[in-house]
């Protein structure tokens, strides 16, 4: 296959022993994004926590520099004004009791739940789907909130959510392949920072241990953690 051998080739031209910087990474990552549509530049780091403790969690959001050059559906649990609000701002789906009952049907047709505080005994009860999925609202992130004007909007304008997953990796979007390397940069220099300044009281030694980053298509370039604050 065509994708096959391209893949082949930028992995041929990769030293996969090499801890490159930053800057001539996200270069190597733009140069071998070459599908025909806008490849999603995805980032991943590898943490010193053991996400199975509580006092080892790490989870945030951040709102990217440059955004994430993707269209986020945004799905907002609120009723009477709140609704009117949430809609205003641009939600993509907007409900209470109804919206439950397609989520339960299995229509989740949005990729961020917001839910005003006073939602959330409603919402609680999709816990098992919604969690699964990461779509749980949860104030630590912002998405608990009366504010939904504001989250629908952050949300809309690329604000990123991580949680550490069981392996320890935090993996998130960060842009597109046709940003700029510097915009691309600095998206990950704002994730990365976010995300360190989340280190959870539990973690110990080295909390930022590997860093890597890829399009969707092309193969992982490890990256220099060094080079991530410099």
């Amino acid at each position: 296959m065509a994708v096959g051998k391209r893949y082949k080739a930028a992995r041929e031209n990769i030293n996969r022993d090499k801890l490159y910087p930053l800057t001539e990474a996200v270069a190597m990552v733009k140069e071998h994004s070459s599908a025909k549509f806008d490849e999603t530049i995805e980032v991943a780091l590898n943490l010193g926590v053991d996400p199975r403790h509580a006092d080892q969690m790490v989870r945030g959001v951040i709102n990217l520099p440059n955004g994430t050059g993707r269209t986020v559906r945004v799905a907002v649990f609120a009723k009477d004004d709140k609704a009117e609000e949430a809609k205003a701002a641009g939600a993509d789906i907007v409900g209470a009791q109804d919206l439950m009952a397609d989520v339960q049907a299995g229509k989740i047709n949005f990729d961020r739940c917001i839910a005003t505080p006073d939602m959330m005994p409603l919402v609680g009860r999709l816990g098992k789907v919604l969690g699964p999925r990461n779509l749980m609202p949860n104030p630590k992130t912002g998405t608990v909130t009366m504010d939904v004007a504001s989250a629908v909007k952050a949300a809309k304008g690329g604000s990123v959510e991580f949680r550490v997953e069981k392996a320890g990796i935090i993996q998130a979007g960060i842009g597109k392949a046709s940003f700029g390397a510097d915009a691309l940069e600095e998206n990950i220099r704002a994730l990365t920072d976010a995300v360190v300044k989340a280190r959870p009281t539990g973690a110990k030694g080295t909390f930022l241990q590997r860093v890597a980053i890829s399009s969707t298509m092309g193969p992982g370039i490890k990256v220099d953690p060094a080079s991530m604050t410099e």
